[in-house]
């Protein structure tokens, strides 16, 4: 995937070099066009992802409510600016971009870009944080994910760079 000459100049802006980019395990990958609007993310974002990944979504949401889970998605489809705007965010809050890359994806390497990745939470959880492995949903998404096509994409020990992230599924179904 190439970036546009306006997203290289982001990056570049953001601090993120070429060394970053070539020390990043991540695969590069391309927007999603053919994403569904799904109503509103937790927070009241607009919320999109493909087709596939929303039938999945919907067959897994209803079993975990049959199972007395109730399932809330932070977050869906970002795009290559959308995840620029995230890391100038962060910035400015005064974090380096060493640590930012530890837990977001450089722009263009994110698997939001997809429409088929899902940051999942649960009501009482703090959302994008650890300590959603605690939860009931957590060890539902656990025992059941793999049956609607959802896996983790950042368990422990991975060897991507990024660091674990309970939260974050991706519908392997394209």
């Amino acid at each position: 995937m190439m970036l546009t000459d306006r997203h290289n100049e982001r990056l570049k802006n953001l601090g993120i070099t070429d060394v970053d980019i070539d020390a990043c395990r991540l695969p590069a990958y391309e927007e999603a066009t053919d994403l569904i609007n799904c109503g509103k993310d937790l927070f009241g974002r607009p919320l999109r992802m493909t087709d596939i990944t929303l039938q999945n979504w919907q067959h897994m949401f209803a079993s975990a409510k049959q199972s007395n889970i109730t399932l809330q998605i932070v977050s869906a489809y970002r795009s290559i600016d959308y995840q620029c705007d995230l890391i100038q965010r962060k910035l400015a809050s005064g974090r380096s971009i060493d640590d930012i890359l530890q837990v977001n994806a450089i722009p263009g390497y994110s698997e939001h870009h997809t429409g088929r990745a899902l940051d999942i939470t649960t009501p009482g959880a703090e959302p994008l944080e650890e300590s959603f492995e605690l939860t009931d949903a957590f060890a539902w998404l656990v025992d059941h994910a793999a049956a609607f096509n959802f896996a983790m994409s950042y368990p422990k020990s991975n060897n991507l760079g990024i660091a674990y992230e309970p939260w974050h599924w991706a519908c392997a179904s394209r």
